[in-house]
């Protein structure tokens, strides 16, 4: 399973209608939101391809300003990094 959070920003307006298009998504989640327009998002995926594709679409969101990956977590990336690390010190 792989995990990102973005960060999305909108102007306060559309705070609300923005949510619940980013809720509409599969695999999205809302976690978190401020009066100022920022909304904190987790996005699941098998794959950081569908994880980069649910992004774009959160981007494409009617009066998303932005949205920036913070962090990115991706659990093949783990596995191979500690496979290495064990072959090495073998």
């Amino acid at each position: 399973m792989n995990v990102s959070s973005i960060v999305v920003r909108t102007a306060p307006v559309h705070t609300e209608r923005v949510i619940a298009e980013i809720d509409a998504i599969d695999f999205c989640e809302v976690h978190f939101y401020d009066a100022q327009g920022k909304i904190i998002v987790t996005i699941e995926g098998k794959s950081i391809y569908d994880q980069m594709e649910n992004m774009k679409r959160i981007q494409n969101i009617p009066f998303v300003l932005n949205a920036n990956l913070v962090y990115s977590y991706c659990e093949d990336e783990l596995r191979d990094a500690l496979g290495k690390i064990n072959r090495s010190g073998s």
